[in-house]
């Protein structure tokens, strides 16, 4: 089962400097933090925040080659959490043809943003990160990401 997800915002991780997109559930009970590179961020920050670019950036270049192609952004899923480490799918359809395409989160979660398709996550990926063994530290970061209302996160800045 699959639960569809919006991005709540880019965080900047304080114990570790690393960027963190912050997906939320539509009713904003469940959260689903997933630490990203500098890039990447950049990238969704930069969507969200729709920043203009004067050249088209990687993520834009696949929207642009999917659009001339004729496919579209079915759906984005977060579909596996592996040792610390999250799986993504883009979903493509045109006509009656489907492919499905390995992809890190970030950069699905970039696409998607682009091409406004909807994201979801996997139930057992939510309750896989739940699980995790984790340091006090990322339990309190945790803690603090539930807390805050969507419409508090800073913009993010590179």
């Amino acid at each position: 089962m699959y639960l569809e997800m919006k991005v709540s915002g880019i965080a900047l991780d304080p114990f570790t400097n690393t960027p963190i997109v912050i997906l939320k559930d539509l009713t904003g009970e469940k959260v689903l933090p997933i630490w990203i590179g500098f890039m990447e961020a950049s990238a969704i920050a930069m969507e969200l925040e729709k920043t203009p670019r004067a050249r088209p950036l990687t993520h834009d270049l696949m929207k642009t080659l999917l659009e001339t192609l004729k496919f579209s952004v079915a759906r984005v899923e977060v579909t596996d959490l592996k040792n610390d480490t999250f799986y993504a799918e883009i979903r493509l359809k045109r006509g009656t043809e489907e492919h499905i395409v390995d992809s890190r989160p970030s950069d699905a979660i970039a696409i998607a943003l682009r091409t406004g398709s909807p994201i979801f996550v996997r139930d057992e990926v939510l309750e896989k990160s739940k699980k995790l063994e984790i340091d006090e530290e990322k339990e309190k970061l945790t803690d603090l990401l539930e807390k805050i209302p969507t419409g508090d996160f800073g913009k993010y800045k590179m």
